[in-house]
């Protein structure tokens, strides 16, 4: 190689290093992923010892995605107010306290499904606040071009740690004792929350300073909801995503039940399943930078969500497991694919100082119809426990054709600031 290329390849941006502040960013994340992923395969399971009713175990999710209906946008204003990190604490103490509460009911036997509601409920308004700062924290930490390398560093430890460590280890614990992945779940949050408090006060907080040194005014939400309306591309997208979202989240409702009854799995093994399904996603997570930089954001956008559909409608219409856990992890590919640039466009179009309520606005349009979307799948699943996955990944198909203009002009799209990394000079 010669002395320009290698310097070429030394000043891509590629190769230049995301930071310390990220480094911690993604280190509190690792921690909450964990307690997530091992929550989300215990909960469904817990639910399955209450009941075996297919709209009931649907349930579960949807009360999962019901925070983000009623406490997105709220979630999005206090974001843009407070210090992020204080935040992400506050929201993964409440997260400990409610392990521990349900942790104590499975002990002692009190346990209905009600009360499983209203402790994945309390789990979700946690959720809505830590996970909408983590998003909003990554454009102060890393430079714009970066965006896409950063979310996929994000994405790609989210599934790895989620899938391939937290899942299959609660479906044993849970063979072992119902009550001990719920403990876990709780000291997850916790560490996380703490470990989000190192983030660089800098990038904790919404504000930036004018040339003159003083805080500039932090527009109102009817100026937020008004840029994403104006914005004819976020405006369609939002709309895309928020469908295809629900047709997902109507497919998948009751993915347990298929796997225990419909394909026989022991529940035990319902973990190393998701692992199985998760090779797929974290090898999407891992590509999708690259693929960005060598075939631009439209056409990599618009494949991955159409072969997301495709796996989904597969799972569907297979009698074999192994062929229907394949096509789920070439379905759940297709979505890390996508997340990657989607996130990154989102970050680098929304000014810093509307990016929390702009996107608990995004996130509640996008999962406030995945609980009524779950639920009704659940009911569907009531005739044919694959027919959910039938319907919802035709629909994301079929929407991926008709928007498929839409979807490739996301090369084009140019944002409308700058971020300016924590530590770097403005």
């Amino acid at each position: 190689m010669s002395a320009s290329a290698s310097a070429a390849t030394a000043a891509s941006p590629a190769r230049t290093p995301l930071g310390a502040g990220f480094s911690r960013l993604w280190t509190a994340a690792i921690a909450s992923n964990l307690a997530d992923g091992l929550g989300r395969t215990a909960v469904p399971l817990i639910a399955t010892t209450l009941t075996r009713d297919p709209a009931l175990i649907a349930g579960v999710s949807a009360v999962a995605f019901l925070p983000w209906l009623l406490f997105g946008i709220p979630a999005g204003m206090l974001l843009d107010r407070v210090d992020r990190r204080v935040a992400m604490a506050a929201a993964n103490s409440l997260r400990f306290a409610v392990a521990a509460v349900l942790a104590i009911l499975i002990t002692t036997d009190a346990l209905t499904i009600w009360l499983l509601y209203a402790c994945v409920l309390a789990f979700g308004l946690g959720e809505t606040v830590f996970d909408n700062a983590t998003s909003t924290v990554v454009p102060a930490l890393v430079s714009r071009d970066q965006l896409d390398r950063a979310n996929g560093r994000m994405q790609s430890a989210e599934i790895t740690i989620q899938n391939f460590i937290a899942t299959p280890v609660a479906g044993f614990l849970f063979a072992v004792a119902i009550v001990l992945p719920i403990w876990l779940t709780g000291a997850g949050f916790l560490v996380a929350g703490m470990l989000a408090l190192s983030i660089p006060a800098a990038a904790a907080h919404a504000a930036h300073r004018g040339e003159a040194g003083t805080a500039e005014p932090r527009p109102t939400l009817s100026a937020v909801v008004g840029f994403l309306w104006q914005q004819r591309f976020l405006r369609w997208m939002i709309l895309l995503t928020s469908t295809t979202a629900s047709a997902l989240a109507f497919a998948q409702g009751s993915v347990v039940l298929l796997l225990l009854q419909t394909f026989s799995v022991p529940a035990a093994l319902v973990g190393v399943v998701t692992a199985a399904v998760g090779v797929g996603a974290l090898i999407g997570a891992l590509v999708s930078s690259r693929f960005v930089e060598r075939f631009g954001r439209g056409r990599v956008m618009f494949w991955a969500i159409l072969v997301s559909g495709v796996g989904i409608l597969g799972v569907g219409i297979t009698a074999n497991v192994f062929i229907a856990i394949a096509a789920y992890a070439v379905g759940a590919f297709g979505v890390a694919v996508w997340n990657v640039p989607w996130g990154a466009l989102r970050q680098a179009i929304i000014p810093n100082a509307m990016l929390g309520r702009a996107l608990g606005i995004v996130r509640t349009l996008g999962w406030g119809l995945t609980p009524i979307a779950t639920v009704l799948g659940g009911f569907v699943a009531r005739i044919d426990l694959r027919l959910p996955f039938v319907i919802g990944g035709g629909v994301v198909v079929v929407l991926t054709l008709v928007a498929s203009r839409l979807i490739l002009s996301a090369s084009a799209q140019t944002p409308a600031h700058e971020p300016v990394p924590e530590g770097q000079p403005s």
